[in-house]
């Protein structure tokens, strides 16, 4: 939340659509993917240049631009200006803290999403920036680091006659949405692990580092809420929205992965409800450990009572007791309390209070 917060200062004072960017700055060089098909053709070039991105064509093919890198200000820029986009869109492309969205520009519409990758070994949630930009015939995605993400998508397309190869532009940004929230599961999977060593851990045997390790995964629920809550509101806007840049069939397969945003949702909320069980828990231990020991206290100090009593009658300072001139008088006294603690021993286990 931290570094949300001082992500957001940085564009303190500037007007709105000013180029900002808002993470990290990197010396790694911009990787352009141009891939533009259609049903009988494909053609995929890695490192490509902007100039090879072009979109005006008679009867163009579907073309996805995929950017991999969204630290050049002026590659940003440039592009921006060969599609003519809105300056706020481009401000949203560098701005990498942006809530999970949908805007309409009437000729192109802006979705952001969030890709979450957990790793169970490491215990690590990366949280980054997805860009979608869908027009006509044309689909171009901003990642903020090198990933396999459209991986599968990628090699939907190499085969030919298929269903992706055969859609508009489309039906390719139903594709790669379909692929993040899919990517979603198998994070929640991972996180799904690490709660399950969390909970083993603490029926185990609790300690101070089991609650910071509640409390951190925690956190991790949040962020995973706050980027995968939101995915169910643009699936419905997408269905929703009167725009040509969707068709009816489309929009007919957002319903599943509209569903599929609902499963994610209901995931976390089990893993938030099943957070705060285990905090409940490590309370519940901590308490019946303090009962435990209050209960061995009490019953030392209820067993020393009476023998105190007896004590402390045989030490008045009275010269008529008769046990004080007994020949076996001490070891009468040693007898009494003594057996006057085995039987309260033998009464607090009858009452199975130990």
């Amino acid at each position: 939340m931290t570094s949300f917060i001082k992500k957001r200062g940085k564009k303190y004072g500037l007007s709105p659509g000013s180029l900002v960017l808002t993470g990290e700055p990197k010396d790694t060089k911009v990787k352009v993917q141009l891939i533009e098909f259609d049903a009988d053709t494909l053609k995929i070039k890695d490192n490509a240049s902007l100039d090879e991105c072009v979109f005006s064509k008679e009867h163009p093919p579907v073309t996805w631009i995929n950017i991999t890198g969204i630290h050049d200000i002026q590659l940003v820029a440039k592009i921006g200006s060969h599609l003519k986009l809105h300056p706020l869109v481009l401000e949203d492309i560098l701005s990498n803290v942006q809530r999970s969205k949908v805007d309409n520009y009437k000729d192109t519409l802006y979705i952001v999403m969030r890709q979450l990758d957990f790793n169970s070994e490491s215990e690590q949630l990366k949280d980054s920036q997805i860009s979608l930009i869908l027009g006509k015939d044309f689909v171009v995605s901003f990642l903020e680091a090198e990933t396999d993400l459209f991986a599968p998508v990628v090699n939907r397309l190499k085969v030919k006659n298929s269903r992706l190869r055969s859609r508009g532009a489309d039906y390719l940004c139903y594709a790669l949405i379909d692929c993040i929230i899919d990517y979603y599961f198998i994070t929640l999977a991972n996180f799904d692990e690490v709660l399950d060593r969390v909970e083993e851990k603490l029926l185990d045997r609790p300690n101070p580092k089991t609650i910071k390790k509640i409390l951190a995964v925690k956190r991790q629920i949040l962020t995973l809420r706050r980027a995968i809550w939101p995915t169910r509101e643009i699936i419905s806007q997408l269905q929703r929205l009167e725009s040509n840049l969707i068709s009816k069939t489309t929009r007919f397969y957002l319903q599943d992965v509209y569903d599929h945003s609902i499963q994610a949702i209901e995931t976390i909320e089990s893993f938030r409800d099943i957070s705060s069980s285990l905090i409940e828990v490590y309370v519940s231990n901590l308490s019946y450990k303090m009962n435990e020991i209050m209960k061995v206290l009490t019953i030392m100090a209820t067993i020393f009572v009476p023998l105190t009593f007896i004590a402390s009658i045989y030490g008045m300072n009275f010269n008529n007791i008769p046990e004080l001139q007994w020949k076996y008088g001490y070891f009468y006294a040693l007898f009494l309390m003594l057996a006057v603690g085995c039987g309260m021993l033998y009464y607090f286990r009858r009452k199975k209070w130990i």
